[in-house]
């Protein structure tokens, strides 16, 4: 099964999602299983085919047998059977016993003597004596073709070899070809009929319900897919509903003890390193009073400088882990006016920031932690490029805000992904611009991931030189 399913991947027949892939496997089999008991229809109308012949012979004989048997003398009876014979209806008389019907005869051709037998009987009134020896078959070219005459043949003929007893008088061997009596059937016509109503309509019902089916039987699984993926962004979303099959049951159980655990393994990661980062703040505050009992100002000012670094590192940390990590309702956010709001703090702080464009509807997210991710960029952009220009766009499946600045930009690729990494940092533009801490990117791109977004940096380039970054975040909206 696994070399099958290989080869129907190399000949792109074998589809790359487990619905189709179920949905194939059922219409392959029902399909499959229709091809192997096809014969019984083959059969059913082959045996209909020799059933009308076999009435018209039956009716034929019993005036054969009436004609013969209500004559006068020999001489009449000879003259009867002269007259009534033919290239398509030849008689002649048995002389002594006549012949055994054959063991060999299959159910179909017994089902035919039986038919003949009973038509004789009902039209004289009485049985008599029937011995089918052969009845067969033929297309028009009268060749046994058997099944196969049904789809090349206007009108196939029953073959007759039949021995039948004329009472008092002997037995008549009796060879006949016996047509449908005009009833001619188009060459193909049965078999585009049996594709067409057979396989064709069966198909199409087969595959209508497994796309139905399928489709019902994964909505378990299309529901994990999306409870996992919102919880790579949330992990304090609504649990899984422990409803359905047993099996469905116990996963959802499973998949929500999981998030418990997560939550609970995510809360014991910021207490310890609460506890920690107040640990270190009496060792701290004691090490900066010893400093200022230092006599030697230079050396005062160096351990206050390492101190301040120290407790800048410590409280960014505790900052990194409390900012992305959601603890907050997702809520619809107003976007423009938050983006407004910080370009305004920034201004009121000394800084050059602009907003343009507009967002026609709210987004959904997190709005202190897209808030922080924001404030992130815009510090960025100030300490890195000396102003802040947003522009906001909104292309209704989602908004893209690009954070640009006039700086230096990075050229190097590899450099622009390094720099979302924990504490990896640039020098700023100015040399006595105050230096990041080097998780303000690292926080920003995590807030991204978590709304479903994401965080790129492009250089602009003007007239082929790089004349600034943009910060290009992009929120999707999945509501």
């Amino acid at each position: 099964m696994r070399r099958l399913a290989q080869y129907a991947s190399r000949l792109r027949l074998w589809p790359d999602t487990l619905y189709g892939r179920l949905v194939l496997i059922l219409a392959a089999g029902m399909f499959a299983g229709q091809l192997l008991t096809s014969t019984i229809w083959f059969e059913t109308h082959d045996n209909r085919t020799l059933e009308i012949p076999a009435r018209l012979f039956g009716s034929r004989l019993a005036d054969t047998v009436r004609l013969v048997e209500h004559a006068p003398d020999a001489a009449t009876r000879e003259a009867i059977v002269a007259t009534l014979g033919d290239d398509r209806y030849r008689l002649q008389w048995i002389e002594g016993a006549p012949q055994p019907v054959p063991v060999t005869l299959s159910l179909a051709q017994r089902a035919t003597a039986e038919l003949i037998a009973g038509v004789i009987r009902k039209r004289l009134g009485e049985p008599i004596g029937v011995h089918l020896i052969s009845a067969q078959v033929r297309d028009d070219e009268q060749r046994r073709t058997g099944v196969l005459s049904l789809f090349d043949s206007r009108m196939p003929t029953g073959v007759f070899h039949v021995q039948v007893e004329v009472p008092g008088q002997g037995w008549l061997d009796i060879r006949a070809n016996e047509g449908q009596a005009g009833m001619h059937t188009e060459r193909g016509a049965l078999v585009l009929d049996y594709l067409l109503r057979i396989y064709l309509i069966r198909f199409a019902a087969i595959c209508l319900i497994a796309f139905v089916a399928v489709r019902f039987a994964l909505a378990p699984l299309r529901r994990f897919a999306a409870a996992a993926e919102s919880l790579g962004r949330n992990i304090y979303r609504a649990p899984l509903p422990q409803a359905g099959p047993r099996e469905v049951r116990n996963a959802a159980q499973s998949f929500n003890a999981m998030q418990q655990q997560l939550i609970e393994s995510f809360a014991a990661r910021t207490r310890f390193l609460s506890a920690v980062s107040h640990d270190l703040r009496s060792p701290l505050t004691r090490l900066r009073l010893r400093t200022e009992m230092l006599p030697d100002p230079a050396w005062r000012e160096r351990l206050r400088g390492d101190l301040e670094e120290m407790e800048g590192m410590v409280r960014a940390t505790l900052d990194a882990v409390q900012g992305v990590e959601i603890t907050e309702p997702r809520q619809r956010i107003d976007l423009a006016s938050m983006l407004e709001g910080l370009a305004a703090d920034a201004c009121e702080q000394g800084h050059r920031a602009s907003v343009t464009g507009s967002v026609r509807a709210p987004v959904p997210g997190f709005a202190r932690n897209l808030k922080r991710c924001l404030q992130n960029l815009f510090d960025n952009a100030i300490r890195y490029g000396g102003e802040a220009a947003v522009s906001v766009s909104d292309e209704g499946r989602g908004v893209r805000v690009v954070i640009g600045d006039r700086g230096p930009g990075i050229a190097d690729d590899a450099m622009r992904e390094r720099v979302f990494e924990p504490y990896f940092r640039i020098a700023p533009r100015a040399a006595d611009a105050p230096g990041g801490t080097g998780l303000g990117l690292t926080i920003a791109r995590s807030v991204a991931a978590a709304h479903g977004g994401t965080l790129v940096l492009r250089n602009r380039v003007v007239d082929g030189r790089i004349a600034g970054l943009d910060a290009e975040l992009y929120l999707p909206r999945d509501d």
